[in-house]
């Protein structure tokens, strides 16, 4: 499992966006933010813009920082070339 579950989790911790709060937010079950967030699932494409959507409306910052940390590796693989 990977990036998005690590990124969600610096996220939610760095702006204090309770796991709960995001579920409210996407019309979730909480312990479908729990298993993001403990990275034992993936959330699918469609549902990181629907997280990016979410934490929008919670925090800009948070959202933006979301998906810096989620396309890092993307990006910096663009620099490299």
């Amino acid at each position: 499992m990977g990036r998005a579950g690590k990124a969600l989790k610096q996220v939610l911790i760095e702006y204090k966006i309770s796991q709960n709060k995001l579920a409210i937010a996407l019309d979730v079950r909480g312990s479908v933010v729990y298993r993001w967030f403990h990275e034992q699932v993936d959330p699918t494409g469609d549902t990181i813009a629907q997280i990016v959507r979410a934490l929008r409306k919670l925090n800009p910052e948070a959202a933006e920082l979301f998906v810096r940390l989620y396309l890092s590796e993307l990006l910096e693989e663009e620099e490299d070339t």
